[in-house]
């Protein structure tokens, strides 16, 4: 799946434009390279998204699905 959709899927990121910006603008590793919109996140990837202040979020990604709903997001991935 790619990351793009992933992180709006797991609703980290709102829109999945904004997690295009954010991926453009060098925010998003995975496995520790960059990464890009179109770059693919399997399951056991370790994905990490910082911002512009300074916070940091580390994840493991622990299912991939097309969509999910709000409350089951948890479900997704484990906060590292």
């Amino acid at each position: 799946m790619r990351i793009d959709k992933y992180l709006k899927v797991t609703h980290i990121i709102k829109r999945r434009e904004v997690a295009k910006k954010m991926l453009d603008a060098g925010f998003v590793s995975i496995n520790d390279k960059v990464a890009k919109p179109a770059s693919e996140v399997k399951i056991g990837d370790i994905v990490c998204i910082s911002n512009p202040n300074g916070q940091k979020l580390t994840i493991e990604v622990k299912i991939l699905k097309e969509s999910c709903p709000l409350n089951k997001v948890n479900e997704l991935y484990d906060i590292k």
